[in-house]
């Protein structure tokens, strides 16, 4: 099951049954089905409370990913800072909603296996993000 909750900032405006079903469409297409996906929607400072506590980390970023995924079912939770989402769309010149599909899915593809800590692998990441943003038809 997928949900959509938040914390601290209001919920974005987005098609959630759609969203929901492109998620699942996209996990099918690296060979998993979704399980408990939980996304939560927040603000800077609780996605820097959530990267100080739990990562060790001392700065924003715009998703965390937290991975309970068991063999070919994906479960997590994925926290997503609105304000960065915002930040860094208004930074590539693409608009707040194409930016945060990009994320709610980057999100997924860190649970299917995919990483992005190289210059190699975030490349790949970012023509996977593509792909799957064409497939998602806002």
């Amino acid at each position: 099951m997928i949900t959509f909750t938040s914390d601290n900032t209001p919920m974005p405006a987005i098609d959630f049954r759609k969203v929901e079903q492109w998620i699942k469409s996209t996990a099918a297409q690296y060979g998993y089905s979704v399980g408990d996906l939980n996304y939560i929607f927040c603000d800077d400072e609780k996605i820097l409370a959530v990267n100080r506590e739990f990562l060790q980390h001392d700065y924003y970023t715009d998703v965390i990913t937290f991975d309970y995924t068991t063999r070919t079912r994906v479960n997590g939770d994925i926290y997503i800072s609105l304000n960065t989402v915002a930040t860094n769309a208004e930074q590539v010149g693409a608009s707040f909603l194409h930016e945060l599909h990009r994320i709610i899915i980057h999100g997924l593809l860190h649970l299917t296996g995919q990483a992005d800590k190289t210059p190699e692998t975030k490349a790949q990441m970012t023509a996977k993000e593509e792909a799957a943003l064409r497939h998602l038809h806002l």
